[in-house]
């Protein structure tokens, strides 16, 4: 089936990737105007995917043939841009979906998940794939956060928790300073399917510990993560929070680090 594609494109710093047609991409400098997504595929198990914006291919592939790869997409554990940059839409209200690519040898054009968004210029959004795909519905959880950024400041960075795990209970976020052991509390009580708003931390290198609230015991740990001034963080939490946090599974709870800005 055929798809009518309209321009969309990449913030990257100040250069606007746009999309003509499936797969062509070139650079061109213009004003940044629209409203700003990033796309996470944390839906465990989850096949290969491009979201769309209404009809709009909003995430790509690079493609030496011309033709849409039916392997390449946002797989699993995934995030498009995954750089600190946003794809850019006009704002409006559009049904977004996650899309097997139309020639993927199993379940071509397929969609696994919608959400029905209303998108503000000069706004930015996080849509997220969570929970398990189930192989029978061939369906998926879809949530999305919007993405309050704070003022840019040298003095510090600025980090959040997103919780999209959809077996574990709602957790605290710990940054524990790997150098002073000094631990803060950067997040409370944040259930599935949503986020800490953002906080201000130093500097400096952190393990992540998420903590059922009310609790002192780790639940996931993540060693060794470095936060910069000036930046903006997201730490989301993807996995079956079953397993162990310390194993090798591809499902085991784990403390992604996206950059937002």
């Amino acid at each position: 089936m055929k798809r009518k594609y309209i321009i969309f494109a990449v913030l990257l710093l100040s250069t606007i990737i746009y999309s003509c047609k499936k797969n062509a991409v070139q650079e061109i400098s213009v004003p940044i105007t629209g409203a700003q997504l990033k796309y996470f595929n944390f839906a465990l198990n989850s096949p290969v995917v491009n979201f769309y914006a209404g009809n709009t291919k909003v995430t790509a592939a690079s493609s030496t043939t011309g033709v849409e790869s039916g392997t390449a997409g946002v797989a699993f554990a995934s995030v498009y841009p995954s750089t600190n940059s946003y794809t850019i839409i006009a704002s409006g209200t559009y049904d977004f979906t996650a899309q097997r690519p139309s020639t993927a040898t199993v379940d071509p054009n397929l969609v696994i998940a919608t959400l029905n968004k209303q998108v503000a210029d000069g706004k930015n959004y996080s849509i997220y794939l969570s929970g398990l795909y189930n192989t029978t519905t061939k369906k998926t959880d879809v949530f999305v956060v919007d993405d309050v950024l704070p003022a840019i400041d040298t003095s510090g960075a600025y980090v959040r928790f997103v919780h999209a795990s959809y077996n574990a209970n709602p957790f605290d976020l710990v940054l524990k300073n790997t150098t002073s052991l000094v631990e803060t509390t950067v997040a409370t009580n944040i259930a599935y399917k949503s986020a800490s708003n953002f906080a201000k931390v130093p500097q400096g290198v952190y393990d992540l510990i998420l903590r059922y609230t009310g609790t002192a015991t780790n639940i996931v740990v993540r060693a060794g993560v470095s936060v910069t001034k000036s930046n903006t963080y997201s730490f989301s939490l993807r996995g079956d929070i079953t397993l162990p946090y310390t194993g090798t599974a591809v499902n085991r709870p784990f403390i992604d680090n996206t950059p937002n800005r």
